[in-house]
């Protein structure tokens, strides 16, 4: 393989952004082939941008493009997070389809690859990443670039009959078969995009993952994304971390700590997991002022009005528990709607006897994994897991709920808080060894065999 061109939106090209999730998995490659990142540098201007901002750092290449104000609104807001992240989360309920916003996100999607090409070498290898460049593959191939291209969706994908509600859905899919791999975090997304596609242009299935459909063939397989488990491992054990659990020890002081980190976003199912702790207060009076339940929820996309109203609902549901639960020296439930560091959170988990990972629907959730790689061998505590998370098909030993069902969640985070330990530690050791055996470099290396194979 010659070089490896990464296309995200965000990047990372500040050094903060390069500790965990996408980074980790294509830092190394790019440093490795003395590739190139393209996408947003975050900024927004008045007119279209003729060039972009080009430096190096660590001998990987960023090529960064501005966004008008135009842009921004109707391809990031609208179109990539008012249309594909809710259909794609199964809230057809919360899209607002708008074919403007969708001209301008192809628009957005061609200008970017315009950039790109100019910028590719004859032995390239193009990885893809995410909902906001589904056209992205199309747009190269109409530029002119026939090297190998491949497209991993973080997100969920949804079944076909809520897909086709996207009035653009047909050209989606066009585009997104214009690439040679196309990736998804689960067998559940890979079959859903599948089934679509041999439902509405009979695609025939070929085995081995490969689906011909549109006169060519596609690689449509599950990949599902690690994380760096020493890394967070090592994160769980330095001076920010112990700091942020020596904070929370003397809120907690002989209290069982139940946490759950999650942007602020209507696919975690955050309302409905402030219930089922309102609910096991209820069900079980013995835990009153023995658990403290702590939720961090740093705001999200806050300009979109579903966010705001989001905000609003945790806000009423957290100020009831506590005040139907809470007493002088104990809140039930402390909501942080604010942002906290990787090492912080590291910590804050170590010390943790359950996570809750409740997404109504999730691409991989990768809090789930970190969360046991921060346990402590000789004490670990529980993961309350959510069916809908795509990790909840590698991670079959956590406690795997439906988090619609207040009351079976609640039920499973009492036997969490009751599991005895030698459960607690055969539970934890299966989990680990999924999780440092799946990790991100196996997910990256999996992915690019499939996008590069052998001559």
């Amino acid at each position: 393989m010659g070089r490896l061109i990464a296309i995200s939106n965000r990047t990372a090209a500040d050094p903060k952004a390069r500790a965990g999730g996408l980074a980790v998995a294509v830092w190394e490659s790019l440093k490795e082939t003395g590739g190139s990142w393209f996408g947003w540098s975050g900024n927004l201007v008045d007119d279209v941008p003729r060039g972009a901002n080009v430096f190096r750092d660590e001998g990987v290449e960023f090529v960064l493009t501005d966004l008008t104000h135009e842009e921004h609104e109707n391809y990031y807001l609208n179109y990539a997070n008012r249309v594909i992240w809710p259909v794609f989360h199964y809230r057809l309920d919360l899209a607002h389809f708008n074919g403007e916003a969708f001209k301008t996100y192809s628009d957005v999607n061609q200008r970017i690859a315009g950039i790109v090409a100019n910028r590719l070498q004859r032995d390239d290898t193009v990885w893809v990443h995410d909902y906001h460049f589904l056209l992205m593959g199309d747009a190269l191939r109409h530029a002119g670039w026939e090297g190998p291209t491949g497209f991993f969706l973080h997100i969920p994908f949804p079944p076909p009959e809520m897909f086709r509600a996207i009035p653009e859905h047909h050209w989606i899919a066009r585009a997104m078969c214009a690439y040679d791999v196309i990736g998804f975090q689960s067998s559940h997304d890979r079959a859903n995009f599948v089934r679509y596609l041999v439902d509405q242009f009979d695609g025939e299935e070929l085995g081995e993952d490969l689906i011909r459909v549109f006169g060519s063939t596609t690689r449509v397989a599950a990949y599902p994304i690690g994380i760096d488990p020493d890394g967070f491992r090592d994160a769980a054990q330095t001076a920010k971390a112990d700091r942020a659990a020596e904070r929370i020890s003397r809120f907690l002081g002989d209290r069982h700590l139940v946490i759950g980190v999650d942007r602020m976003d209507y696919s975690k199912g955050l309302p409905q997991r402030f219930e089922a702790v309102g609910q096991l207060f209820d069900a079980h009076p013995e835990m009153d002022g023995k658990v403290s339940v702590t939720q961090i929820a740093p705001p999200s996309r806050s300009k979109v009005e579903e966010y705001q109203e989001l905000r609003t609902q945790l806000d009423q549901l957290a100020g009831r528990i506590n005040g139907d639960h809470g007493d002088l020296d104990w809140i039930p439930l402390r909501y942080l709607a604010r942002s906290y560091s990787r090492e912080e959170l590291a910590g804050l988990f170590r010390i943790a006897r359950v996570g809750l990972v409740t997404p109504l629907r999730d691409g991989m959730n990768l809090v789930a994994k970190e969360f046991i790689m921060a346990q402590p061998e000789e004490d670990p505590g529980v993961l309350v897991l959510s069916e809908f998370a795509g990790a909840a098909e590698q991670l079959r030993d956590a406690l795997i709920v439906n988090p619609h069902d207040k009351f079976k969640v609640a039920d499973a985070i009492y036997q969490a808080l009751t599991m005895p330990l030698e459960e607690r530690q055969a539970r934890w050791r299966k989990l680990k060894a999924v999780v440092e055996e799946q990790d991100i470099g196996w997910w990256r290396n999996r992915f690019l065999k499939d996008l590069t194979p052998a001559d």
